[in-house]
């Protein structure tokens, strides 16, 4: 299994179609009230972009790491692997949530938890050279730097700047998608 290939574009485009949904609906405000249809809606996508899309990279990526012994060679995919494992359930309780029309207050506590995750993937990510998943992870800081005080103090503010943030990191994931997708598929030399 030596030229197993890391489902990193799965993961990243999840995220990346979760980001613009939630980080258009943040910023932009269209539709501008959150009816039920809404809320039902951003939580089915929440569930199944960026959350089941992100586990299975997850999930892939531990399998291959630990039971298959598939990624020789590439110790930073355990980091890959926490994080969209991590990710993807935390997705799978934030599109669960937003379908019910539950309390999204104590989302800013969870945002303390994954800015803990971002910044250590940041770390890992910067130390081992990969610049581009390095910004990454600062990208995903930023969103929970945002999200702790747009969730706890329910601020309209601080929800349109986590919109922000939310849209500028799906496009920079969009990117590493396609980066990835291109090396893999097309042994082009794009950064990853």
């Amino acid at each position: 299994m030596s030229g197993a290939l890391p489902p990193l574009a799965i993961g990243f485009f999840g995220l990346g179609t979760g980001y613009f949904i939630y980080g258009g609906w943040e910023f932009f405000r269209i539709p501008r009230e959150m009816s039920d249809k809404v809320s039902k809606v951003l939580g089915q996508w929440g569930v199944w972009m960026p959350g089941f899309m992100q586990f299975l990279a997850g999930t892939y990526l531990f399998l291959g790491l630990t039971v298959f012994n598939a990624f020789q060679g590439s110790p930073v995919l355990y980091m890959a692997a926490t994080a969209f494992t991590a990710y993807g359930v935390h997705w799978f309780a934030l599109g669960i949530n937003r379908y019910y029309g539950g309390d999204t207050t104590v989302d800013g506590y969870m945002a303390i938890a994954f800015l803990w995750i971002s910044i250590t993937g940041a770390f890992v990510f910067f130390k081992a050279g990969d610049i581009p998943v390095g910004i990454l992870f600062v990208l995903l800081a930023l969103v929970y730097i945002s999200d702790i005080p747009a969730s706890l103090l329910k601020s309209a503010s601080w929800t349109r700047i986590k919109g922000f943030w939310h849209l500028v990191t799906g496009t920079w994931l969009m990117y590493l998608m396609f980066a990835a997708v291109t090396t893999f598929a097309l042994g082009m030399s794009l950064p990853l």
